[in-house]
């Protein structure tokens, strides 16, 4: 398998850069490295999901696959009494996401090398967020949204982003199997934000 962002070790020469990004009305500052998604700048299917997130306050949140941390941080900054766990199988991703919750002064967080849900095991949450790797296959995607289902409180919620040339058709047919409702929250620019209910 070649080097992807989602290759436990990414192999590219590291390329640092500072990115400053207004999420849900904070100015936040992120550090990030070639070999990580979405280097040079939050992609837009990640920020349309972190303006239409709905996160309570003392929401437990995971974000699956979380890169240098933009949407899980995003979630820290919402869930004022709450904790957010940010899982990557990415050893640089999660580095840099450790750099960049103390850059941002969010303390609410565990930052965990992980692949998908393996470190989370047994460990149940209110909230989950994911823009999945489409890049790993439509089975890795799946699995993300079955071990969510595993994952989450009953009342939980599963968001989600994903466009609509890229299998959201098929995505939703997959989380209405496994969700008791599921909703397309908006749609912007070919991305679809799904909402799946437990």
């Amino acid at each position: 398998m070649g080097d992807h962002y989602y290759s436990n070790q990414p192999g590219a020469a590291h390329d640092r850069r500072v990115l400053e990004a207004t999420l849900r009305g904070k100015v936040f500052r992120f550090t990030s490295d070639a070999g990580v998604f979405s280097k040079t700048g939050i992609d837009y299917g990640s920020r349309v999901l972190i303006e239409a997130i709905d996160i309570a306050e003392n929401a437990h949140v995971l974000d699956v696959g979380c890169g240098y941390g933009p949407m899980g941080l995003s979630a820290a900054y919402l869930a004022t009494k709450g904790h957010v766990t940010m899982v990557d199988v990415n050893e640089r991703a999660v580095q840099l996401a450790k750099e960049n919750a103390k850059l941002n002064g969010l303390s609410n967080v565990t930052i965990l090398e992980s692949d998908l849900f393996s470190a989370v095991k047994g460990k149940m949450f209110d909230v989950i967020l994911t823009n999945p790797p489409i890049r790993a296959g439509k089975s890795t995607v799946h699995t993300i949204f079955e071990e969510a289902a595993e994952h989450l409180h009953k009342g939980g919620t599963l968001w989600i982003v994903i466009q609509k040339k890229q299998g959201a058709p098929s995505a939703k047919a997959k989380l209405e199997e496994l969700f008791d409702t599921v909703e397309e929250v908006t749609k912007d620019k070919g991305y679809r934000i799904f909402k799946a209910t437990k």
